[in-house]
């Protein structure tokens, strides 16, 4: 801009490194940044920190050190975003020593660190190492720094949750509750979701109505969890007492909400909850729309209650509702539980008459079920019809016909399937490729089945450990141990269980 006769100052050097560095420009940042003293300008603590940013986003920690040095020289004392970006880039660069070095110099100079800090150093600590040692360092340094307790804990939460770690993260709320410690609505919540899939339902529910007592307020979300997880265990007491909660803190108050209620039962098989539910809500004033119905049909489908699913559907065009693929996708799937497979295609012809058109969801339900008694032939037609009307299979629709074409030994119609899916750009994935090759192997076609097995990986699928064993069986069997030695390496490195083998 100086042909305009402006003087560059630093803080426009500042907005243009910043742009250079956020468009991954660092060698013109870098130029802009040694040009400022030709302009007479002086980096101040601004300019070093948008540019030791950049560099240890591109991995070059020493140099973004040597920066901290030289704005040392010029009067500049890192701060605590300083800190923050050299946390980030030494867990970035695998050189978790450094990091815990960085706070404790932030430590001697008086510098506190902040929630940015603590979310770099838990979230890069975990990127480093394994899950269990990153969380021994990190309780570590929670207890040496009393300070950053409550910082380190939301974050911390989240880290053990989001790697299943339920002990850990239970561990820590129990220690850190009783300090005083409420964690954040969101953090809490996660929390509680791993809990529940991962630790036993007594210490969940211990741990839920200790914080509930301590003014922690659970979203309805994870009320419904863990309603979910006790009914299913058979637990209904328990569940009862949760679903009186969220009643008593109206978290149950409109239609969208008892929907939920509604559909929890479903899911838990509970049908006579989910109508009771239906009943009181309606006893309330609150009308029920379109979801309520499918939730219900969808959760007698799966007892192949047909008349309960009639009874419903009349209900609905009663209360002026039209079915949508939703309702009849359901319908349909009931119908073929039922093994009554005139009306499921009856049905689907009803969809397409009330102007509803089918999607790849309602082909491979009847795909699917006319597959498993044996009727390859009109899942044919229907695949072809489904292709004719330009609804595109996906990997579950070939998986049935793979299945049953292996079942009736009908290989080469197998393989052309599975290799229409890969033209498609689908996945094959371990369903397809193991009846595959369990019939290879059957119909003594060994080397073929290994090679389609070696190929896996290349078409981005992972074998897992029924695929495995089922290669590495008839290798034992044939007496080619190498084979068999080099398959056990390769699929422990990714953490695949075997039977045990004798020669092995």
């Amino acid at each position: 801009i100086s042909f305009l006769g402006i003087s560059p100052s630093t803080r426009l050097y500042n907005a243009v490194i910043d742009a250079l560095v956020k468009s991954n420009s660092i060698d013109l940042a870098y130029l802009k940044f040694q040009q400022m003293s030709v302009d007479q300008c002086k980096p101040d603590r601004f300019t070093y920190n948008i540019l030791i940013h950049g560099i240890c986003r591109i991995g070059v920690v020493d140099e973004a050190l040597r920066l901290v040095k030289q704005m040392e020289g010029l009067g500049y004392a890192p701060n605590v975003y300083t800190y923050t970006i050299l946390i980030d880039g030494f867990c970035n660069a695998k050189r978790v020593a450094e990091v815990f070095r960085v706070l404790e110099i932030m430590k001697e100079r008086n510098v506190c660190p902040n929630e940015a800090t603590v979310r770099s150093l838990v979230h890069g600590v975990f990127r480093c190492l394994d899950p269990h040692k990153a969380f021994e360092l990190l309780i570590r340094f929670m207890e040496r720094e009393p300070l950053t307790q409550k910082l380190v804990c939301n974050t911390l939460l989240y880290r053990l949750s989001n790697n299943s770690m339920a002990s850990e993260a239970a561990a820590i709320l129990r220690k850190m509750g009783d300090r005083g410690y409420l964690p954040e609505s969101s953090t809490f919540d996660y929390t509680v979701t791993c809990l529940v899939t991962g630790l036993d339902l007594n210490e969940t529910c211990g741990i839920l109505d200790t914080f509930i007592k301590r003014g922690v307020k659970p979203r309805f979300s994870t009320y419904l969890l863990l309603m979910e997880a006790l009914y299913k265990a058979g637990r209904d007491v328990e569940g009862d007492r949760y679903l009186n909660h969220v009643f008593k803190d109206r978290l149950v108050s409109n239609v969208n909400s008892y929907n939920m209620v509604i559909d929890c039962f479903c899911k838990v098989n509970m049908m006579d909850r989910a109508t009771e539910i239906c009943r009181e809500m309606r006893d309330r004033d609150i009308a029920p729309n379109l979801v309520t119905f499918n939730t219900l049909i969808s959760g007698h489908c799966k007892d192949a209650e047909v008349h309960k699913t009639r009874e419903l559907l009349v209900m609905l065009l009663e209360c002026g509702f039209k079915p949508d693929k939703f309702t009849f996708n359901s319908m349909i799937d009931c119908l073929c539980r039922a093994h009554r497979f005139e009306d499921a295609l009856d049905c689907l012809s009803e969809m397409v008459e009330w102007g509803v058109p089918p999607n790849t969801i309602t082909y491979n339900i009847l795909i699917r079920s006319l597959c498993a008694i044996g009727d390859v032939a009109r899942s044919l037609r229907l695949f072809q019809k489904m292709q004719a009307d330009r609804i595109s299979p996906d990997i579950y629709t070939f998986n049935a016909l793979i299945q049953s074409f292996c079942r009736m030994n009908k290989i080469e119609k197998a393989e052309k399937a599975f290799f229409s899916m890969l033209t498609l750009g689908l996945r094959p994935d371990n369903f397809s490729y193991s009846a595959l090759i369990k019939a290879l192997i059957k119909s003594g076609r060994f080397d073929e089945a290994k090679q389609t097995f070696l190929s896996m990986e290349q078409n981005g699928c992972n074998p897992d450990s029924y695929t495995s064993n089922l290669i590495l069986e008839t290798l034992v069997q044939q007496g080619r141990f190498e084979e068999a030695h080099d398959i056990v390496k390769t699929s422990k490195e990714r953490g695949i269980s075997f039977k045990s083998f004798p020669g092995l």
